[in-house]
């Protein structure tokens, strides 16, 4: 049996919420429950990102970089697949690879929606401890070992009513799984969606100059020790818009936009520090 830890990079994608919260754009991004969703060390460099403070010591300075630059990246990301859920309301929502993501909280539009939250077992529990001083109703937390459960399966099992529609949201996931694995997922996905469902999936798109950036993220940590969030979830796939339409198209799905970060990104914010990352980074939105 496959031995699951808690997912690091999940930690890091609430700093980078928590960073923005009503600091990078403040008038269209906000999400109050990031820093509700860290403990009290993670809180620590957010407070540094926040007030713009770099530490001094090279080992923290290596961690405080990290936050400010996925706190860039989490404000187009997270406004882009907030803007396609509310587009097309349903009356469920199942979130993939949930992680520390806040939406069943903080989406006034989510309160009468039934939100099912999957995850691997160890990342689900850490999620509900953390969760635990959250106000509002919370997720239906389905726990799912990908290696030996069936997602379909678990989701019925969890009250999924497969004649409804059904919003997913799969952020954050793909580059983690290999082609098989995401090719496998989008079908459970179409076999569970009646018509007018929508699938909102983030994924990387190839780049030499990204992959090279994120090799020398992980060196920088190995040489100021610090822990590397990526050590345990490398990138096994990459994905052109073409490629992923062409695999939504064959499940039924019709792609109705697909964006990169840059182009996502809200007008006046300073996008040049990460315009790499921006360019790679996608939002697609493909309906049934």
């Amino acid at each position: 049996m496959p031995e699951y830890r808690a997912s690091q990079t999940a930690v890091m994608v609430c700093q980078g919420r928590a960073a923005a919260h009503d600091r990078l754009a403040p008038d269209q991004f906000a999400d109050p429950t990031a820093m509700a969703l860290l403990r009290d060390d993670e809180r620590a460099l957010v407070d540094l990102v926040r007030k713009e403070q770099p530490p001094a010591e090279w080992s923290e300075r290596v961690g405080f970089e990290m936050v400010a630059r996925c706190a860039e990246m989490m404000v187009p990301r997270t406004l882009a697949i907030d803007e396609a859920v509310r587009e097309r309301p349903a009356t469920q929502v199942v979130i993939l690879g949930a992680g520390l993501d806040g939406r069943a909280w903080r989406m006034p539009e989510l309160a009468d929606v039934t939100v099912f939250e999957v995850d691997q077992p160890a990342s689900q529990q850490d999620k509900r401890d953390r969760a635990a001083t959250l106000d509002g109703k919370p997720p239906v937390f389905v726990p799912v070992d990908f290696g030996r459960d069936r997602l379909g399966d678990a989701l019925v099992a969890a009250g999924h009513r497969g004649a409804e529609p059904t919003t997913w949201v799969w952020e954050g996931v793909v580059p983690y799984l290999t082609r098989d694995e995401v090719a496998t997922t989008v079908q459970a996905i179409a076999s569970l969606s009646s018509p007018g469902s929508r699938l909102i999936v983030n994924y990387q798109a190839r780049s030499m100059r990204s992959m090279f950036g994120r090799f020398v993220v992980q060196a920088m940590t190995k040489v100021a020790d610090r822990p590397n969030p990526w050590a345990a979830e490398p990138w096994r796939s990459t994905w052109s818009p073409a490629t992923m339409s062409r695999l939504l198209t064959r499940h039924g799905f019709t792609v109705r936009r697909d964006d990169d970060l840059h182009t996502l990104a809200p007008a006046g914010m300073d996008t040049e520090s990460s315009t790499v990352s921006f360019r790679s980074s996608r939002v697609a939105v493909a309906d049934i």
